[in-house]
């Protein structure tokens, strides 16, 4: 009996091992696997009454910069408490592989932590920005990542404005940058790998939608049957932690 056309794993595994540019395209549920609690999750505490909207908005830091800084500083410094899982490992293992026979492994991230980093991979876009990317209101000048973690709410050393966080706020366009090399890596790319993610957020859920317009073979990881699921070529059912180190093992 060929287990590659009837197990599912044993047909994302070779779908990896033909793939010589692979996209990983991860969501909350990857990091929700460390222990770091979604945006609305982790309004508890002290933040239980308080409106995602007015946290995570333009409108909300002009309201209150204070009051929006702590709430992201408190975000950074649970990720900093937090260690890369299993899944994480395993991106970055198979990139070091792929990297062995000339291919290549591009992580696009719709999570602000910087647990892929941590894990050892590249992060090629972080189509949200990211906790430990403070920037200058104004002047957009970057600060350094531990200014996230940074009480109370600091100004620009340079032109004395708020420092922001370096979130992507509701309102607000995808960083230009990131987005292109997202679009380029999803254009290029031979396979994609969806991980962790409901496929609702826009516009980042397009990433697998024009993959699968293009042909592009996609697998996707996830516990619950998402909006994506549809386009997958192999939907593995069950954690990150679990899934990706058995997807990678040769």
């Amino acid at each position: 009996m060929n287990h590659s056309v009837t197990n599912p794993l044993d047909r994302a595994r070779d779908l990896v091992d033909a793939a010589d540019r692979i996209v990983v395209f991860t969501g909350a549920g990857m990091s929700a696997e460390s222990g770091i609690a979604t945006f609305r999750d982790a309004l508890t505490g002290m933040w239980e009454n308080h409106d995602p909207m007015v946290l995570a908005s333009p409108d909300g830091w002009d309201a209150d910069r204070d009051m929006v800084w702590a709430w992201y500083r408190e975000r950074a410094a649970q990720v900093r408490s937090t260690e890369p899982n299993a899944g994480h490992l395993a991106i970055a293992r198979l990139a070091d592989e792929k990297a062995v026979g000339g291919g290549s492994v591009q992580v696009v991230t719709q999570n602000v932590d910087d647990l892929h980093e941590r894990a050892g991979s590249t992060v090629d876009a972080h189509l949200h920005g990211g906790l430990f990317a403070p920037r200058c209101e104004a002047c957009d000048r970057p600060e350094p990542p531990d200014v996230a973690l940074v009480a109370p709410r600091p100004d620009c050393p340079v032109c004395g404005a708020s420092i922001r966080p370096g979130v992507v706020w509701f309102g607000e366009m995808l960083p230009a940058t990131d987005w292109q090399r997202a679009d380029e890596a999803t254009r290029t790319c031979d396979l994609m790998l969806v991980v962790g993610t409901s496929g609702v957020v826009y516009p980042a859920a397009e990433l697998p939608e024009r993959a699968y317009r293009a042909g592009t073979p996609i697998i996707e990881v996830n516990p619950d049957v998402s909006a994506l699921t549809r386009l997958a070529t192999v939907p593995l059912v069950g954690s990150a932690a679990e899934l990706l180190p058995a997807l990678a093992e040769r």
